[in-house]
């Protein structure tokens, strides 16, 4: 069976709109995991939503924070 389309428009109401955001997260790491561990590459994400301070990495911030370091040391292509 196929899933029905989703149609994309702004939540109006806003705890159904942070709901929402909290579910995505949650949603986009499994899938950077999934990705991660099936290809066998290094991934890491950087998440913030439109009211918070805080940010959300995937997998930590110390992981993340080397692969960002590695990825700037490297020369470019030319």
């Amino acid at each position: 069976m196929t899933r029905k389309k989703v149609k994309l428009e702004w939540i109006t109401n806003d705890n159904a709109r942070r709901v929402s955001l909290k579910k995505r997260r949650l949603g986009l790491s499994k899938k950077m995991n999934e990705l991660s561990t099936l290809c066998g590459v290094n991934a890491c994400a950087i998440i913030y939503g439109p009211n918070e301070i805080e940010l959300t990495v995937w997998p930590s911030h110390d992981v993340v924070q080397q692969q960002l370091t590695h990825f700037q040391s490297l020369s470019e292509l030319e």
